[in-house]
């Protein structure tokens, strides 16, 4: 009967009885001791084997997507709008989520007592934070640009705070393959498809003791910094009700404004329109929480409902479901942010858009499978010094928060695929009339 729930109603359940747990243990004064010896640790190894899955996760899928382009000529054109695009719209969702989370700071209404106590439980290595910062101080002002280039890939795949070069090292790997002989290329991709498979199904597995590991991370979390004040426990949760706010509010400003303007800028199609014909796939992907689930659902509305020709949403959109990933970008630049406020750390403007760049090149490689925003969440926040068992903060509401960021991810596949199939008159003759003037002017002068 259990199997039957759906997972996204079990970790709800989970988050919510283990939220329940942990106020009755602080509210009664019952011993922390079974809870921190007994539950803490189902969470500990569901963080384990989030970071376990993290270098294979986005080395095998940022190779697969970068050679699924085929070659290097359609990068040209519509390989150079899709690319592009995609990229642009992330780093605006990136930028507009350090903006929101600058400006309303949730995480900056936690007192210093609970944040001390955040950072003694999240950071065993806080005593290093001064060398640390003294270090980078020291840098010069390519380091960052140095260190993305790894001297030893090995000792780099070892350490989810090397991740960027772990990135770097796919898409190059991924560009090699493309100017290879593909039948000599073909066995390279072929391994790294299956084993991508095979890291998607493990993905898989690990959500499955997700409504386990929330419970116990919010039980532990509330028992541990609650402590014998039970109003530590309150704070924290209106600071997390005040930080999945600011997230959805963000999520939506995408949508009603980013994708809007889009289409308003380089098609005529009606925005609602747009809406009511992509809806049966953004419900499932909200319902799923996975952008490649609902991709075939995706090209089919794309290309029947909005007219876009097969041979642009064949290209767009499967590589829009790996490289495209709007919501799940802002979402950790939102939660990265929030959580470096909830433990005192003063981010830098140089950590800042460390984390644009981290959370650009996360998205490309990120899956689009439940989860695996919240993996690239902790190369987000190793790469910017934050201690990345800090997920634990956030982890509470992040299957709600997954499914809202799916539907955007979804939206903005769609989006760009229009915007694209416009550009290059790849609609059918009324749609194109009505979307891109430029190509109805065209055939007017033709039918003349």
């Amino acid at each position: 009967m259990f199997k039957k729930i759906p997972l996204h109603t079990q970790i709800i359940a989970g988050l919510v009885l283990g939220l329940v747990f942990g106020l009755v243990i602080v509210q009664f004064g019952i011993s922390p001791d079974f809870t921190v010896n007994y539950i803490k640790p189902i969470g500990t190894i569901f963080i384990n084997a989030l970071k376990m899955i993290a270098v294979p996760l986005v080395l095998a899928s940022l190779i697969v997507g970068v050679s699924n382009l085929g070659d290097i000529s359609k990068l040209s054109r519509i390989g150079g709008k899709t690319i592009f695009a995609y990229l642009i719209t992330t780093v605006i969702a990136i930028t507009l989520g350090l903006l929101l989370v600058n400006f309303f700071e949730p995480g900056e209404q936690l007192p210093q007592e609970t944040r001390d106590k955040l950072m003694t439980q999240f950071d065993a290595a806080a005593g290093s934070k001064a060398s640390d910062a003294a270090a980078i101080k020291d840098a010069g002002p390519l380091q960052p640009i140095v260190d993305i280039v790894p001297e030893n890939l090995i000792a780099a795949a070892a350490d989810n705070g090397s991740m960027l070069q772990v990135v770097f090292f796919a898409i190059i790997a991924g560009i090699a393959l493309l100017q290879i002989p593909k039948d000599k290329a073909k066995t390279f991709t072929d391994f790294f498809d299956a084993l991508n498979d095979v890291i998607i199904k493990i993905v898989e597995y690990i959500m499955m003791i997700a409504p386990y590991g929330v419970f116990a991370l919010m039980a532990s979390l509330i028992v541990e910094i609650a402590g014998e004040n039970p109003e530590s426990a309150v704070e924290l949760l209106l600071a997390l009700l005040k930080y999945t706010l600011v997230v959805m509010g963000g999520l939506f400003l995408i949508i009603v404004g980013v994708y809007s303007l889009m289409l308003k800028a380089f098609t005529k199609i009606p925005f609602k329109d747009f809406i009511m014909a992509l809806r049966p796939a953004m419900l499932l992907g909200f319902s799923t929480s996975s952008s490649s689930a609902t991709l075939p659902v995706t090209m089919k509305l794309v290309e029947e409902e909005l007219g876009v020709s097969e041979e642009v949403s064949s290209f767009v959109l499967p590589l829009g479901a790996t490289i495209n990933m709007n919501g799940t970008s802002l979402y950790q630049a939102v939660a990265a942010v929030f959580i470096a406020q909830a433990l005192g750390m003063d981010l830098t403007l140089s950590q800042q858009l460390t984390i644009v760049l981290t959370a650009t090149l996360a998205a490309i490689g990120s899956a689009g499978v439940p989860g695996a925003g919240l993996i690239m969440l902790i190369i987000v926040l190793e790469a910017i010094g934050v201690p990345g068992a800090g997920v634990a903060l956030i982890i509470a509401p992040d299957r709600i928060l997954d499914m809202f960021r799916t539907v955007v991810n979804i939206t903005g596949d769609a989006a760009v695929c229009v915007t694209v199939a416009s550009t290059e008159g790849e609609m059918p003759a009324r749609l194109i009339r009505d979307s891109n003037p430029f190509t109805a002017n065209a055939e007017e002068m033709e039918n003349k």
